[in-house]
């Protein structure tokens, strides 16, 4: 886990033309995309097609990603930070929880940027795998030059579920997806993108990482 420092970021939708600022705690983020060892570890199972070790989980639903916050919470005696009643396709977010949980959009933004301003926090090649170099595969984390603040695969090699809701009005449940992953065009591989999925859907391109409140 990386401590990340507070600060504020403008997030923007270029379907809606809208953009709007988000004040962000100081919080925890995972160095690296959640791996297939780290998730098969405390859920007891591979999903999706790749296989290795550290590459990036995928094909894993939104669902799935907040049921292995929990999972890795319980597992390492902390607070669960989510109350799941999938019957009703609901989730709570205990926000008083020390326990793992997906980061807000505006977290994993400001994170991504690591306090740059551009569109990428480097030269697209040097950060991350996307379909001009990722020969139509996930690569293992941590292969390409990480961000300022020592993040890897912000970008590329797998999209990431965050806790968002897209538009409720418009989409209903969907939830947020960043970052961009392989099989994506340079353009989809920016800070300020924004894509939208059902907390159903998986897909061999998207996956997660983990963040943790600062609880006092």
């Amino acid at each position: 886990m990386t401590a990340i420092p507070p600060g504020r970021v403008t997030l923007s939708d270029r379907r809606t033309q809208r953009s709007w600022s988000v004040e962000v705690a100081p919080y925890q983020l995972a160095t690296f995309p959640t791996t297939q060892a780290r998730y098969a570890q405390v859920a007891g199972r591979r999903p999706g097609t790749a296989h290795g070790d550290q590459v990036p989980v995928e094909g894993v639903s939104w669902w799935d990603a907040v049921g292995f916050c929990n999972a890795l919470s319980r597992r390492e005696g902390l607070t669960p930070a989510y109350r799941l009643r999938a019957e009703l396709e609901d989730v709570e977010w205990d926000v008083s929880a020390d326990g793992y949980r997906l980061p807000t959009e505006a977290e994993w933004e400001h994170a991504c940027r690591a306090g740059t301003t551009g569109p990428r926090y480097g030269r697209l090649d040097e950060i991350a795998w996307y379909r001009g170099n990722s020969h139509g595969r996930t690569h293992d984390v941590g292969g390409k030059r990480p961000n300022a603040w020592g993040l890897y695969d912000m970008l590329g090699n797998v999209w990431e579920w965050c806790w968002d809701v897209y538009d409720a009005e418009v989409y209903g449940t969907y939830r947020v997806l960043r970052g961009g992953g392989w099989f994506d065009e340079h353009w989809s591989c920016r800070a300020s993108v924004r894509r939208r999925s059902h907390p159903t859907f998986q897909i061999d391109d998207v996956g997660f990482r983990v963040a943790r409140s600062i609880v006092h």
